[in-house]
């Protein structure tokens, strides 16, 4: 049965409107030629806060960027109200592609990873040498996310008043990291401010610690100032105080070439899950060569591995062979073990 008769192009035919506007879908999206070129500092509930020019700009997340997440320190391209006064949005369209990536997993069974800061030239391992006492299997895991990632890693040992950082660095001495050992009063001083300073001029180096090794109190003695002013403008549109750590912050470093210092909250562990062990080789660059001789597939600890003879014949440093192995058993021993 006709519902309207012989004749369907009358017109008194009714179509059913677009619930959101009377205009036709399309797939074409804007290309956004115009939109201003920005940086990540911060993420909170869905606000993302960002460096537009010398403009702090609060914005969201454009939403034909589907499930593309951006993260601190990542280049963005902005559109909207990019004033950066008080109650106003702009809207982020564009995450450029990345430098470098430091990632996590919640444990080594987890499978999601979390993208922790992005286009970071450097990660400061920063630990304590008592009060709380250092945890070696915690700064391997660093380290290979730094491998994997893209980044360098500098090596920050606090508390030196309280023990002595001879052990802990002959542990890593034959990895050839660059430190910084400093003492409680220091950071209270400012003196070890300044001593790290020198390793981060013109870079952006992410700081990760377990909480209590007094992480957060080097980075507000690096940047004091900035810190305020951009906290300031996430309280202003949260409606809540930021004391601790509980996300990301980028900062400028003042004096430093373009140098900026990330914080990241305190870590309790640190998971691996998504790195390939294949790849940390490629931080032992003396001992690259000695794999041509290896089986398919090896993982470098096993009995048939060529780097063993490549060691014995003299072309490395047997201590070499051992940090490259120590780090390469993280990905498969639980931090704390």
């Amino acid at each position: 049965m006709r519902r309207y008769g012989k004749h369907t192009d009358e017109d008194d035919i009714r179509s059913r409107p677009n619930r959101k506007g009377n205009r036709p879908r399309t797939n074409i999206r804007p290309k956004h030629e115009d939109a201003a070129e920005g940086m990540v500092l911060t993420v909170d509930r869905g606000r993302l806060t960002c460096l537009v020019e010398d403009r702090v700009v609060l914005a969201m997340k454009a939403r034909e960027l589907g499930r593309k997440a951006a993260v601190v320190g990542d280049t963005v391209a902005l559109v909207g109200d990019l004033s950066g006064k008080k109650d106003t949005l702009a809207r982020i369209v564009r995450i450029a592609g990345r430098t470098s990536v430091l990632r996590r997993t919640a444990d080594d069974d987890d499978p999601y990873e979390r993208v922790v800061v992005a286009n970071a030239d450097q990660l400061a391992i920063v630990t304590a040498l008592a009060d709380p006492e250092p945890r070696p299997r915690l700064i391997d895991r660093c380290l290979v996310a730094a491998y994997d990632g893209g980044l360098e890693p500098l090596l920050v040992l606090t508390k030196s008043d309280l023990a002595s950082p001879d052990k802990l660095l002959e542990l890593y001495g034959d990895i050839d990291i660059p430190y910084v050992v400093t003492s409680r009063e220091e950071l209270e001083t400012g003196g070890a401010a300044d001593r790290v300073r020198e390793h981060l001029a013109g870079k952006v180096t992410a700081f990760v610690g377990h909480s209590g090794v007094g992480k957060t109190t080097l980075v507000n003695a690096l940047v004091p100032e900035d810190r305020r002013r951009i906290t300031g403008h996430v309280n202003a549109v949260t409606g809540r105080g930021r004391h601790t750590t509980t996300s990301a912050l980028a900062l400028p470093l003042a004096d430093s070439d373009g140098g900026w210092v990330v914080d990241t909250p305190g870590v309790r562990s640190f998971g691996l899950a998504h790195v390939d062990p294949s790849r940390v080789i490629n931080a032992f660059p003396d001992l690259v060569p000695g794999t041509e001789g290896c089986p398919r597939a090896c993982g470098h600890d096993e009995q048939d591995c060529a780097l063993d003879q490549w060691v014995a014949d003299g072309h490395a440093d047997p201590a070499r062979l051992y940090s490259l192995r120590r780090l390469l058993s993280t990905r498969e021993r639980r931090e704390g073990d």
